[in-house]
């Protein structure tokens, strides 16, 4: 292979890909200095321009002409915006990465870009499954992913070597026949304001009041399986779970905040949303700051939920015909917020639900459906 002049040119939907050139080295060096390109390549902090020489006239050349690695600059109205790489290819099965310049972030050209490459591995080079990885965290990369069609993501723990450390990746793969759209809705969170309480997504500034919340004995008690003590770590673990509930199409959550000051004082959460079976049922779980309760204030925002959750998804809602709640027999609060958004006790599951102290409760299993609401 002859080194640019044997490397394809992909083009499609305004953007180029094409072989690297001293030209770009400026617009690389923006982008080798960039922290957030920095802290998610996991690779030495450098703004040597030598290296991105080096990048273009040494080792993205070698990669090319072994055959092993084959990189492309992303090019967008014929400016440098980024860079994509397929590695490997033995035995029909390689990886994709891609970095984009900070100036053109949040544009779409690395899913352009992802698709294009995808299309050149699998139908040029015969490829016949394609990976891709990113340290966990890596939202924009993961969204990247999903929206090419990657799936079965997994996390490998401190798998990635990263300046030093190892850190958790994400994992997933494509196969050349398989659809290269989204395969699960990746809900967002609306913000929903009223006057007694906004509802909003978990922020990091979150993690005290959560630990709080899920701390007090009230909630450790009906909640046998939360860890005792529920600490920081525990609750920046329950936000990474939303999260990627929330990425996988599995659940949506809601801060139930105060309109005034934003401090968290509850939440709602919706979940069992990917069931292969039934994608048109959903569970809904809500828990109060002990601060906030006796208020009413979860009641009134679980009702609102509902009505978030029985919206269709294309006005921007959950597309659920059927709610159910499970409160333990034991606890009237729980009970008193089902009953009070019109839930229908559907029956008993007995001895169902644990208790710490080894001893079982009753699980009372409420269902609400939207043909109940008029």
């Amino acid at each position: 292979m002859r080194f640019p002049k044997d490397v394809p040119v992909l083009t499609d939907q305004g953007i180029r890909l094409r072989a690297p050139r001293l030209e770009d080295v400026e617009a690389m060096v923006e982008m080798y200095r960039d922290p957030d390109t920095q802290y998610w390549s996991g690779s030495p902090p450098t703004d040597d321009r030598e290296e991105a020489e080096l990048d273009v006239t040494e080792r993205i050349p070698k990669g090319w002409r072994v055959g092993t690695r084959r990189t492309w600059v992303i090019e967008y109205g014929g400016e440098y915006a980024g860079a994509i790489t397929l590695s490997g290819g033995e035995s029909g099965v390689g990886s994709v990465g891609f970095t984009g310049h900070p100036a053109y972030r949040g544009k779409g050209l690395a899913t352009r870009a992802v698709r294009l490459v995808l299309a050149h591995a699998f139908d040029d080079l015969g490829w016949h499954r394609v990976t891709w990885c990113a340290f966990v965290g890596n939202w924009a990369a993961r969204r990247v992913a999903w929206r090419t069609g990657f799936r079965n993501f997994f996390t490998t723990h401190g798998a990635g070597p990263a300046d030093g450390e190892r850190r958790d990746e994400w994992i997933a793969s494509i196969g050349r026949d398989d659809e290269r759209e989204p395969q699960n809705h990746w809900w967002q969170v609306p913000v929903i304001e009223t006057e007694r309480f906004r509802l909003r997504e978990y922020r990091d500034s979150d993690v005290e009041r959560a630990a709080e919340m899920s701390n007090d004995e009230r909630t450790l008690h009906w909640l046998a399986n939360l860890p005792k003590p529920f600490g920081r770590q525990d609750a920046e673990q329950y936000l990474a779970r939303g999260r990627e509930g929330q990425a996988s199409g599995e659940r949506v959550g809601w801060v139930v905040a105060d309109p005034d000051t934003d401090e968290l004082l509850g939440d709602v959460g919706v979940f069992g949303l990917h069931s292969r079976s039934d994608q048109t049922s959903g569970e809904l779980g809500y828990s109060a700051h002990p601060e906030a309760r006796g208020r009413g204030l979860i009641t009134a925002a679980v009702g609102r939920v509902i009505e978030q959750a029985f919206l269709p998804i294309d006005e921007g809602g959950l597309g659920r015909l059927r709610l159910e709640i499970r409160a333990a027999k034991g606890n009237l609060a729980s009970i008193q917020v089902a009953e009070a958004n019109g839930f229908t006790r559907a029956g008993v599951l007995r001895a169902a639900d644990h208790r710490r102290d080894g001893s079982y409760d009753d699980l009372v299993i409420f269902d609400l459906l939207i043909s109940d609401r008029g």
